[in-house]
């Protein structure tokens, strides 16, 4: 087992319209979070070199929790590279690479996440759980 991550979904939307999801902040404030940890604030320039910042934060204690990273590819519609981490100390705080590829399939979006690497398989597992939540919100959105 290795310390990745890979997550697949298919969006019943358009690439163009789940794109415009990911690279528009005030989209991402809708859907961007864990349902446990939703986006609060986010700051989200989704070009070559751009950075991004985002706030979740909780909703049993108020706690914020704070991330960002730099845009490293930007190819619309099919294709986002960023780096991701938390500022916090210790392994939470080491950058991961994401990578999310969009593919048309009839009329609806097959997405693909990928994101290396982790330090831990408790710290994989966590993203997966929080990424997957976060994937939920995106379907209800795009839904909506």
């Amino acid at each position: 087992m290795e310390k990745s991550l890979t997550i697949t979904r298919i969006f019943d939307a358009p690439r163009e319209l789940v794109w415009e999801a990911w690279t528009n902040a005030e989209h991402a404030l809708h859907w961007w979070g864990p349902k446990h940890h939703p986006a609060t604030e986010i700051e989200w320039d989704a070009r070559l070199g751009g950075r991004w910042r985002n706030c979740l934060q909780s909703v049993e204690t108020g706690e914020p929790l704070w991330h960002g990273g730099v845009f490293r590819e930007v190819v619309a519609p099919e294709r986002l590279v960023f780096t991701l981490a938390w500022e916090e100390t210790g392994e939470r705080g080491l950058e991961t690479v994401v990578t999310v590829m969009f593919t048309e399939e009839r009329g609806k979006t097959r997405m693909v996440m990928h994101q290396i690497p982790f330090q831990s398989f408790t710290e994989r597992d966590g993203h997966d759980e929080g990424w997957n939540s976060t994937f939920d919100r995106l379907n209800e959105y795009l839904n909506s």
